[in-house]
């Protein structure tokens, strides 16, 4: 098969197509012919030397894909040869054939086609994960993501509003502020222009947010624990904003808030086999009907992810950048 390898970290020309031996499945695994997979920010940190898959994971990028089932490994029941579908990965997705728990594969949504499908494993897990299994987002609630026009965040936006909330976004241009408002977003904040904390007050009354969904990590961490109203929940996901800042306890204990900082490559596989179940019962039903979409930015032939690693860095984009196998 061919995929992405990386010989040595580096920038985006570090990522080399290359022939590589075709993997063979497991117990408990099928081989997947992949048609599309999905460039998301792990991908960077590892083309960069900074972020290893998890042991035992394939060593080539890719946190989710798209395909059809080629091969059924030992103890795989409900799953056939030729099923399409889309899987969450903790590796190997900028490759033509990758191994992939079962327990990790979603079918294609009913009204997705093939290739989009890819840029929905990743972001559905982590949002879902995040948003609903640990800070139970409720309807009525105010719920802040950061970085709303990103992936996580344009499936972030349209989940909240799924179930009642109302969505406040940061983006760093009016044209992404105007994309998460035709997604549903309420409160939209310029964080080049414009104070979040405060933005959020005024529009709360107040209050702040209930929930909070933050991939920058050190940067916003005193800003984020102000935002949040009495009994918040902020989700750290990303430390795009570094990894350290300094905590006023005081202000988490006066708001009776709670801090989770979850990464989902390295969770044990019991525990991402129940988030891609729990995706498959609540969000599923919701592409189906047509309630939440993926929102592709553009397809780039996977043999050019050097290209499509240059977009994402530039934070030009809108959603996912799909890498498609020629």
């Amino acid at each position: 098969m061919h995929a992405i390898t990386i010989p040595e970290p580096g920038g985006p020309e570090a990522l080399v197509w290359a022939e590589v031996p075709d993997p063979v499945p497991g117990e408990g695994e099928v081989l997947v012919e992949v048609v599309a997979g999905a460039v998301n920010r792990a991908d960077i940190l590892q083309r960069q030397g900074f972020y290893n898959p998890p042991p035992g994971a394939s060593p080539y990028p890719g946190l989710e894909c798209s395909g059809r089932i080629a091969e059924i490994g030992p103890g795989v029941s409900g799953w056939s040869v030729g099923d399409e579908m889309c899987a969450l990965l903790a590796g190997g997705g900028y490759a033509t054939k990758v191994a992939v728990p079962a327990g990790q594969l979603l079918p294609v949504p009913e009204g997705i086609d093939l290739k989009r499908a890819a840029a929905l494993p990743e972001v559905a897990c982590t949002v879902w994960s995040n948003v609903f299994m640990i800070s139970h987002l409720r309807p009525g609630e105010t719920f802040l993501v950061h970085g709303g026009s990103s992936g996580i965040g344009t499936m972030a936006i349209q989940l909240a509003k799924a179930v009642g909330a109302r969505v406040a976004v940061t983006a760093g241009t009016k044209e992404k502020l105007d994309r998460c408002a035709e997604l549903g977003a309420d409160i939209l904040v310029n964080y080049r222009e414009q104070d979040f904390v405060e933005e959020l007050k005024q529009a709360t009354g107040g209050a702040g947010a209930d929930v909070i969904l933050d991939n920058m990590g050190g940067k916003y961490l005193d800003r984020n624990v102000r935002a949040l109203a009495v009994n918040g929940r902020l989700a750290i996901i990303g430390m795009q904003g570094g990894v350290k800042a300094e905590l006023n306890i005081g202000a988490l204990l006066t708001k009776r808030a709670a801090i989770s900082a979850t990464s989902l490559r390295a969770r044990p596989l019991a525990e991402k086999t129940a988030i891609v179940a729990a995706v498959r019962e609540h969000v599923w039903p919701l592409l189906a009907a047509g309630q939440v979409r993926p929102v592709v930015d553009r397809e780039i032939p996977m043999g050019d992810a050097a290209a499509a690693h240059r977009i994402v860095e530039e934070s030009g984009h809108v959603g996912k950048v799909l890498l498609v196998v020629p």
